[in-house]
């Protein structure tokens, strides 16, 4: 009877003594906790809090109704959905686009720091990055009106050189077979630099050490960017890889939407195009939000997918 009082006693001296140190350490960085406040509101506010939304997909919404008098149909919507004709179509191109973006997009900015980390002459270096940073702060507009600025057969920049020089005008804009190639060019083009900010820090944390014991074994710059840095950076592109896959549905609505014409539309229509046409021009939230649910849920499931995958090689992962 006394060993188990004693016990009891020292659990809660135990207790005790773990809850004052967990108070102290609040105490202690108090002005990191309060600089988490705005974040935590933001991301509860327009993160979080629109996810109950989502219980739209699974009735007729009607706004004057709510969300609780609503009628609930289940999964009549996704049905729906499955069942139009338009869905593989818009699967097909939607994910022709996200494989083009993960085969030829993702790699870009990799090979942009790999060649900037080679640069030496600072003043460049700089340059050569400020340069391919400035597309990133244009909007889908500027680019759009850029591209048809050059592209159009009507006076387009492209095209008033090719006639003044006895050769055909290219119909670009028009042309469904240049439709993905001209998207994947304007993605490359305003993104990619912005991109290679990550890969540049990754690249800065390697260890010099281990460049001047490779300039000691008398390696080459072929050979310390295979064996140094592409290894220094490796967990570097997992985690990026992984975070791309949740957005891999995510073919870009506002581009799409300024690019998209009546003779390209068969290539050019996605799901984020067809929720705004259906969605907000018809009038069919719950129907598009069901499609949206969908699109979130195949990317729920690329990312735990991509995950283990990566746990499974011996890397970390997210999470």
């Amino acid at each position: 009877m006394i060993v188990i009082k004693m016990r009891e006693v020292l659990r809660e001296t135990n207790y005790t003594r773990i809850s004052n140190s967990y108070c102290k350490s609040i105490y202690k960085e108090r002005w990191m906790y309060i600089m988490l406040i705005p974040g935590i509101i933001y991301f509860l506010l327009f993160k979080y809090g629109p996810m109950f939304g989502l219980v739209m997909a699974f009735e007729n919404y009607q706004p004057y109704l709510g969300f609780i008098n609503s009628e609930w149909v289940g999964f009549e919507h996704f049905i729906r959905f499955f069942n139009e004709p338009a869905f593989w179509l818009l699967f097909k191109n939607t994910l022709i686009l996200a494989i083009l973006n993960v085969v030829f997009f993702f790699p870009t900015p990799i090979l942009l720091s790999l060649l900037l980390n080679e640069i030496h002459i600072t003043w460049f270096k700089r340059l050569s990055q400020t340069l391919i940073y400035i597309p990133h702060f244009l909007s889908w507009v500027v680019i759009a009106a850029i591209t048809y600025t050059f592209m159009t057969v009507d006076g387009g920049i492209v095209n008033n050189y090719l006639t003044s020089n006895g050769l055909e005008s290219i119909s670009v804009l028009t042309n469904p077979t240049a439709f993905r190639p001209m998207i994947l060019i304007q993605v490359i083009w305003k993104e990619a630099g912005w991109g290679t900010i990550i890969f540049l820090a990754a690249i800065t944390g390697i260890d010099p050490e281990l460049y001047s014991a490779a300039d000691v074994d008398g390696a080459g710059r072929l050979r310390k960017l295979w064996h140094i840095t592409l290894p220094g950076i490796r967990s570097t592109i997992i985690i990026m890889l992984i975070l791309r896959m949740g957005a891999f549905l995510n073919t870009g609505f506002e581009q799409l939407l300024l690019m998209v014409n009546a003779l390209n539309r068969e290539v050019g229509e996605v799901f984020d195009t067809y929720v705004y046409t259906v969605g907000v021009q018809q009038g069919q939230f719950s129907y598009t939000a069901a499609v949206g649910f969908f699109k979130s849920f195949v990317s729920l499931l690329l990312i735990i997918s991509t995950n283990n995958l990566a746990k499974m090689f011996g890397e970390e992962g997210i999470y």
